[in-house]
């Protein structure tokens, strides 16, 4: 661990974090958007295949594998994304958000492609599945930590809220687009290589955003905050440019907008759990709560649905896929119809609203669930 002597620099006073706030949204916004956004679509699009091939995997055409070690697959991805996100996060703090956008796109490609390749048998090849589960999570969890931190150093603070709500709700995106993958390759070619095949969607789009990514500038409120002052007014002005703000054609910012930044040269895991529970430990155990919550709850359903509607409601596993549709759009409606509400009702009734109603739904889907009063189609709408 760095001494606070070594881990400091010289404050700098800079105006970029206020010219960044007077920007309107450009095409440069809607690209930065779209190239980042589409982790997201890419973790939606692998959760969703993984979920609609569970019942395909079991067959004896395929990979013949038990229900149990179908669910682990899924264990094994969420394993991934937690060391992604502490190896990765740890290394967009350290080589910037511009490097970590196309290592860890990388990491995944490999990853999901490997996964493809698994071969039918027990032993090495399912470690070797599982392996690539990790990989591939490992990708799209560090694809996590550098993308939203990049989303919030660089988007106007109007529209920070709704647009953070908006790219983390285009995973079910990758949902629909995942549901429509799997559905149409199980039905039209042979078992064992439909499912194959639907493992290299993901990395078919990921190919095709590394060449849009290439071109984004790396974060100026990174860039300052490790000392690096010409680069940052280099990506500024380059944002600038792209969003139609001409420099040389608009009033410069007073002086006091200016905030004052204290480079930071390492931040340890250890300096980081100190300062979330020691400054801010009401805030921290809130959004440890909330996500463990989502994550427990949310995952262990979608992550099996395929198996509920496969054991339980007998539906076929050509048909698994259907199901699915549903459930993906009324997720995607969610942050796209309500999302601005965060930034104008105010994030604390919004949050504390919308999971006491989800909660209050789940007990009542629970319960009806338990007494048998559901079919695969009302279970579907339930949840959705």
């Amino acid at each position: 661990m760095a001494t606070a002597s070594e881990a400091r620099s010289p404050a700098i006073r800079s105006l970029i974090p206020a010219r960044i706030d007077r920007l309107g949204w450009s095409k440069f916004h809607t690209r930065m958007v779209i190239a980042l956004g589409v982790a997201w679509i890419l973790d939606g699009l692998e959760i969703t295949i993984a979920s609609n091939l569970t019942a395909a995997l079991t067959q004896k055409s395929t990979l013949n594998m038990s229900a149990a070690g179908v669910a682990d697959i899924a264990t094994w991805y969420l394993i991934g994304e937690i060391i992604g996100a502490l190896v990765f996060g740890r290394l967009s703090d350290k080589l910037g958000r511009k490097n970590l956008f196309m290592v860890t796109l990388g990491v995944y490609l490999i990853g999901s492609g490997l996964t493809a390749a698994t071969m039918a048998g027990a032993g090495g090849w399912v470690v070797f599945l599982y392996a690539t589960r990790v990989i591939a999570g490992a990708g799209i969890g560090g694809e996590y930590a550098a993308i939203n931190s990049a989303i919030d150093e660089m988007m106007p603070a109007r529209y920070r809220g709704r647009i953070d709500i908006a790219v983390n709700g285009t995973y079910w995106a990758g949902a629909l687009i995942g549901t429509t993958v799997t559905l149409a390759l199980l039905n039209h070619l042979p078992p064992d290589l439909g499912w194959r095949t639907a493992f290299f969607v993901g990395p078919a789009l990921g190919l095709c955003i590394i060449l849009v990514r290439r071109h984004l500038p790396e974060s100026p409120r990174w860039q300052i905050m490790h000392g690096r002052e010409q680069e940052a007014e280099a990506s500024i002005a380059q944002i600038e440019a792209e969003s139609g703000l001409e420099k040389d054609k608009v009033s410069p910012l007073d002086e006091s907008k200016a905030i004052e930044i204290v480079p930071s040269r390492r931040i340890g895991y250890l300096s980081l759990v100190k300062v979330l529970f020691s400054r801010y430990p009401d805030r921290s155990i809130l959004v440890a709560a909330l996500m463990i919550t989502q994550s427990f709850l949310y995952n262990a359903i979608f992550f099996t649905y395929g198996l509920v509607l496969a054991k339980f409601f007998r539906v076929p596993a050509n048909d698994v896929p259907y199901y699915f549709y549903a459930f993906a759009a009324g997720n995607l409606l969610g942050p796209l119809t309500i999302g601005r509400l965060f930034d104008s009702l105010g994030r604390k009734k919004m949050i504390a609203g919308t999971y006491i109603l989800s909660g209050v739904l789940l007990v009542i889907t629970a319960q009806l669930f338990k007494n048998g009063q559901l079919d695969a189609t009302t279970q579907t709408l339930c949840w959705l």
